[in-house]
C-alpha cells in the first residue's frame, strides 16, 4: 500500500475519497488550500502504469492529459504567481485580495477564466528585486512560462528539457528519480538565465518526495549560489520526513527554501489496481484529412543539433522563446505579437466550432498561448511520455489513449489521452520541429486513428532543409 503524509496545518481541514476503480482509491486531505479551491477543480484519478506509484493525480488545469480551456491552464500559473508576488511583498499590495477572488471564479468556473487571466496580466506585478524561474520538463514547462510570465520587469525564466546537445555543455544537469525520463538539463544562452543573487523559483505540477528539488538545489547552489529559493508546484505531498530532508538542506547550505502551492495535503491508497486490458477505438482513418501548415517565418529560432538515445543527430532548429534556451521580460511582448499573428492565420483555418489545439511534449506554452486567441469552442492539451492506463468509463479520468514512437527519439513512446471519435470536428497540432518524414509518420498515424476529419500539422520551426 502506498502512503503519504506530511506536516502542516489549516484553520479547517477538507477530505475527499476519489475512486479510482472498483476495488482502488485515494484519498486526500488538504491541511492547506490558500485559495479555497474545491479538490475536485484541480485533479482528477487515474490508474498509473509505473511500478513505483500506482496512480496518477490527473490535472484538470495543466493542460496535459485532460482537454481544457487555455486561459484555465495559463490562470493555474498566474495563481502561483499571485503567491509568490504575495510573500515578496509581504502582503502589502491591496489589490491582492481581488486578484484571489478572481483565480478562484476563473478556476472554478472556465467561463471566467479569460477574465480572470486577463486582470492578472493587466496587473502589471513588480518584483522587488531580479527573479529566475525554473519550469520542470515535460509537464510544467507551461506552467512555469505563465507564472513567470505575470512579471513585467525583473524575471528570466528556463525550462529543463530532455533533449540532448552533444556539442554543448548543459548548465545544470540533475536527475528525477521516481520518473520514467530521468536525466534533465537545462541550456541557457545567456548565463543571466540562471546567475545572481536574487531568488530563484523551481516550478513543477506535483511535488511528491521533493527529491528532484533537492537535487537541482544542490547543483544550482553548487555553480550559481544564492541565499532564497522557492518551490512552487499546483500540489505539494512532501510528508514530514520530506520536509526534515529540506530543512537539513537548508542548515546545510544556509539558504531558504519557500514552498508555494495551490494544494498541500496528504493522501492514503486503499487496495489495489486491477487493470483491464485497454480495448482499441475503432475508427476510420480514411476519413482523416491531413493538412500541413507553417508559421515558422512567425518566431524566431535557434540552430542546435540534437542527439537521441541511439546517437543520430538532427540539426532541425528550435523555436528561439519557448524558455528551453532561456527568456526575459524584455522578450515578451515581441513574443506576445508573434502568437498573435500565428493565432490569426489558425483562427483562418477553421473549420468547425469544436476544436482541439495540441503541443507536443515540452513544446506547450506557445501553443497554450496560440489556442486562448482562436476564438470560442477552442480546448487545449498536449502529448506526454507518461504512460497511463486508459478505461472507457464514466467515472475515470483517461478514457481513451494513442501511442506512437516520437518524432525527436525513436525509442520513446509518446501518448495522446482523452481524443475520441467525434469528440472535435479538427485538430490543430502544433509541433517545434520539423523532423525527417519517417520520423513524422508514427505520430501522423496516431493522429489519423483518432476519429477526426480534419488534421492540421503546424510546423513552428523550419525543416532541416530550410
Amino acid at each position: 500500500m502506498n502512503s503519504s503524509t506530511m506536516s502542516g496545518s489549516c484553520p479547517s481541514t477538507s477530505t475527499h475519497t476519489f475512486p479510482i476503480l472498483d476495488t482502488f482509491s485515494v484519498t486526500v486531505e488538504a491541511a492547506h488550500n490558500p485559495l479555497q479551491i474545491p479538490l475536485e477543480c484541480l485533479f482528477s484519478m487515474a490508474a498509473r502504469i509505473n511500478k513505483k506509484r500506482s496512480f496518477l493525480f490527473v490535472s484538470k488545469v495543466l493542460g496535459k492529459h485532460i482537454p481544457v480551456n487555455p486561459y484555465s491552464s495559463l490562470l493555474s500559473g498566474a495563481a502561483l504567481a499571485v503567491l509568490l508576488y504575495e510573500d515578496c511583498v509581504q502582503g502589502a499590495d491591496e489589490r491582492i485580495s481581488e486578484w484571489k477572488r478572481q483565480i478562484f471564479r476563473g478556476i472554478t468556473d472556465a467561463d471566467h477564466a479569460q477574465q480572470a487571466y486577463q486582470v492578472l496580466l493587466d496587473a502589471g506585478m513588480l518584483l522587488p528585486e531580479k527573479v529566475r524561474f525554473v519550469g520542470f520538463a515535460e509537464t510544467a514547462t507551461a506552467l512555469g512560462h505563465s507564472m513567470y510570465e505575470m512579471f513585467k520587469e525583473q524575471a528570466t525564466y528556463i525550462h529543463s528539457t530532455r533533449e540532448y546537445f552533444p556539442d554543448v555543455k548543459p548548465n545544470i544537469r540533475f536527475e528525477e528519480e521516481h520518473s520514467h525520463a530521468t536525466a534533465h538539463r537545462c541550456y541557457a544562452l545567456e548565463r543571466e538565465a540562471l546567475e545572481g543573487t536574487g531568488p530563484l523559483v523551481l516550478v513543477d505540477d506535483e511535488i511528491t518526495t521533493g527529491n528532484t528539488t533537492l537535487n537541482i538545489i544542490r547543483d544550482i547552489q553548487r555553480q550559481y549560489p544564492r541565499s532564497r529559493y522557492y518551490i512552487a508546484s499546483l500540489l505539494d505531498w512532501r510528508t514530514e520526513a520530506d520536509e526534515r530532508r529540506f530543512a537539513e538542506l537548508e542548515a546545510e547550505l544556509g539558504i531558504e527554501i519557500i514552498p508555494l502551492s495551490l494544494l498541500k495535503g496528504k493522501f492514503w491508497v486503499q487496495g489495489e489496481p486491477r487493470l483491464e486490458p485497454m480495448k482499441p477505438i475503432r475508427h476510420d482513418a480514411e476519413r482523416t484529412n491531413i493538412n500541413h501548415i507553417s508559421v515558422a517565418d512567425k518566431l524566431d529560432s535557434v540552430i542546435m543539433e540534437s542527439a537521441d538515445s541511439e546517437g543520430r543527430r538532427c540539426s532541425g532548429p528550435y523555436v528561439r522563446m519557448t524558455g528551453r534556451f532561456g527568456i526575459q521580460s524584455a522578450d515578451n511582448a515581441k513574443l506576445r505579437s508573434d502568437l498573435s499573428d500565428i493565432a490569426q492565420v489558425l483562427r483562418q483555418r477553421r473549420r468547425g466550432e469544436r476544436t482541439l489545439v495540441m503541443g507536443t511534449g515540452e513544446f506547450m506554452y506557445i501553443p497554450m498561448r496560440v489556442a486562448a486567441e482562436m476564438g470560442e469552442g477552442i480546448y487545449y492539451q498536449s502529448t506526454t511520455r507518461s504512460p497511463i492506463q486508459t478505461i472507457d468509463r464514466p467515472d475515470y479520468a483517461v478514457v481513451a489513449g494513442k501511442s506512437y514512437a516520437s518524432p525527436e527519439d525513436p525509442t520513446v513512446m509518446n501518448y495522446i489521452y482523452n481524443v475520441v471519435p467525434g469528440q472535435y470536428e479538427e485538430i490543430f497540432v502544433l509541433v517545434e520541429r520539423q523532423m525527417p518524414k519517417e520520423r513524422m509518420q508514427p505520430m501522423i498515424d496516431a493522429l489519423s486513428g483518432l476519429g477526426c476529419e480534419h488534421i492540421h500539422m503546424v510546423y513552428c520551426g523550419i525543416s532541416e532543409e530550410g
